[in-house]
């Protein structure tokens, strides 16, 4: 029999359909394998809180428990005039407080239902074998899109079975949504820092998976399932653990990105013990705060050492993506996103071509690109899109970055290896995708004039050959103006040489355009941006960094402006700061996936 230690405590809230109030006086009746254990009333707040035994708080600190590592209860409320409801599988915990609210409906309102059950399933962390993980694309760093903000909606709608499943879809608050993953997916009576890290990794996979509309951009209609085999653990309506409640109410804001981007990463998770997986193990997390880890020690253990936390800001709901119809003549943002992610795409579908302004008109090479898109994914070939091909980017899009995976791809290159070949004209794909990042880089440390500015598209060109050629007169091998194992290395060796002087924080948009008369930090960015890219752009004229967007800073982004295509307003817009934030990193674009 457990002693007084190993006990817990259930906290019930009952209130009325149709307007939320208390229930006073309704009965409350747990049972343990139907034999009946303890119960009481609700208060005049419609409130009731049992004591109620549990095991060993030892048990739920290590796998391979031969038995739960919580008390299973059922509980029955019940109140004359209302339809009686059963909750079966209640987890109590040593030391936690597990919370229910619930709602009765009166019997005259649905007299046909004689009782409305909850089940909750066994806990994810005790079953002997939890689901395999579903297929994520195997398709295989980031080139052009603009930075979009990533943005917490009130209300999730999550489809309660596998993607394909004939299941119903219910939308509910978005906290309530993380505090039932959280309440399936690890224990409460974890240290903290491990129940923080596993927190910050659950909200960030829902993020990741609204962020980059990866549903929706299907054709589904929802944003996540509540299947673990493919997102995490989502069980409707199922009682929390007070514990983390409370950190999803402080935390829910908070989450991982890279170090260059603002983007969710997909944080795939598993137990560790039964399933294994790329990222973070839950039980490994355990351990490592029991040796002090703090919680952002912990993720970065599992998903590098690269990822920050970022916070979200919360919206009422989150509209599409879709900007409406674009075709010859748009000009806009989305026009740019939309060529930004076309050529990104056609780094592996080489037979779309490559569209060399990307500067948001949508010009015939925009309309190429689109018309040799929807051929080969079998959409009409109409050369606009419309809202079938919109959605269709995104989902390619994010397939080719691998944004539903853990290792997706981001700015930083992670590998420095030769890839086995010599690049030369003609060639594309990733590898030489790689060596132009570094490329770029170089140039922008020692100048143009040393080697030339290239374009970081993943296609071996005659540009692309020129900086070659002279990357290799500069570093005194011989010059053939083709990659080999020699060549390739030298460019790493020095990439790495000047990497750390030309990796700034890429700060986020700031919800308003800049311009004449502002002040403050953000235009102190512009400035320090503006005087870091001059060491390429020589017609960009020099600033002090004061803060003060005066004449010469205007005078400074219209220049910036005009070398790079955009129109030359002397404003620092989106597609401004996104492609002065892309040059001031080095490269000819960062990571946003979206």
């Amino acid at each position: 029999m457990p002693n007084e230690t190993n006990m817990g405590s259930f906290f019930i809230h009952v209130c009325r359909k149709n307007g939320n109030t208390p229930v006073c006086g309704a009965s409350v009746q747990t049972s343990v394998s139907g034999r009946p254990s303890a119960g009481g009333y609700t208060d005049r707040d419609g409130d009731a809180r049992l004591t109620l035994p549990a095991p060993p708080y030892s048990a739920s600190i290590s796998p391979g428990t031969s038995a739960p590592p919580y008390s299973v209860y059922d509980v029955r409320v019940s109140m004359p005039g209302f339809i009686p409801l059963i909750i079966r599988g209640v987890q109590i915990f040593p030391g936690v407080t597990t919370t229910q609210k619930c709602v009765l409906t009166r019997t005259s309102d649905d007299p046909k239902r004689r009782v409305h059950v909850i089940d909750i399933p066994q806990h994810m962390l005790y079953p002997k074998r939890r689901p395999e993980i579903g297929q994520a694309p195997s398709v295989q760093t980031a080139i052009y899109p603009s930075v979009r903000e990533v943005l917490i909606p009130q209300n999730i709608t999550v489809h309660l079975g596998a993607p394909g499943s004939n299941a119903p879809n219910v939308t509910v608050p978005y906290t309530e949504y993380l505090k039932s993953v959280a309440s399936s997916e690890i224990y409460p009576t974890w240290p903290e820092s491990a129940l923080r890290a596993n927190l910050l990794a659950q909200n960030t996979l829902a993020l990741n998976r609204i962020y980059t509309e990866w549903y929706r951009s299907q054709g589904y209609d929802f944003d996540i399932t509540s299947s673990p085999a493919y997102d995490q653990a989502y069980i409707h309506e199922r009682a929390t653990f007070e514990t983390t409640d409370a950190l999803i109410d402080e935390t829910f804001t908070e989450y991982i990105a890279r170090a260059t981007s603002l983007a969710p990463v997909f944080s795939r998770y598993c137990d560790g013990y039964i399933s294994q997986c790329d990222g973070l193990t839950q039980w490994g997390s355990v351990e490592l705060a029991n040796r002090y880890y703090t919680p952002l020690d912990i993720l970065r253990y599992y998903y590098g050492e690269d990822v920050y936390t970022r916070f979200a800001r919360v919206v009422e709901s989150i509209p599409g993506s879709f900007p409406g119809k674009l075709g010859p003549g748009s000009e806009s943002e989305s026009v740019a996103r939309l060529q930004y992610r076309l050529n990104r795409i056609a780094i592996d579908y080489p037979a779309i071509p490559f569209i060399e302004k990307a500067d948001g008109a949508y010009e015939t090479q925009t309309g190429l690109a689109v018309k040799e898109f929807q051929r080969i994914f079998g959409l009409p070939e109409t050369g606009a899109v419309d809202e079938q091909t919109w959605y269709r980017v995104i989902y390619i899009y994010n397939a080719v970055k691998r944004l539903a995976e853990t290792e997706s791809e981001n700015f930083t290159v992670v590998n420095e290896g030769f890839p086995g070949r010599e690049l030369d004209i003609g060639m594309r794909g990733l590898d030489v995708l790689r060596m132009e990042i570094y490329l770029r880089r170089i140039s922008m440390y020692f100048g143009v004039d040393t080697i030339p500015a290239v374009t970081v598209n993943g296609v071996y060109d005659e540009n692309t050959r020129r900086a070659v050629s002279a990357f290799q007169t500069f570093y005194g091998t011989d010059v053939t103006g083709k990659v080999d194992e020699t060549t390739w290395n030298a460019i790493v060796s020095v990439y790495y040489d000047v990497v750390d002087e030309l990796s700034p924080d890429l700060p986020p948009y700031p919800g308003r355009a800049l311009r004449a008369g502002d002040a403050g930090e953000d235009v102190k960015y512009v400035q320090n941006a503006l005087n870091t890219v001059r060491r390429g752009v020589k017609e960009i004229p020099p600033l002090d960094v004061d803060g003060m967007f005066g004449p010469k800073t205007e005078n400074a982004v219209k220049a910036f402006q005009k070398y790079y295509g955009l129109a030359p307003d002397g404003v620092v817009g989106p597609l401004t700061w996104a492609k002065l934030g892309a040059e001031y990193s080095g490269a000819d674009g960062i990571d946003d996936m979206g």
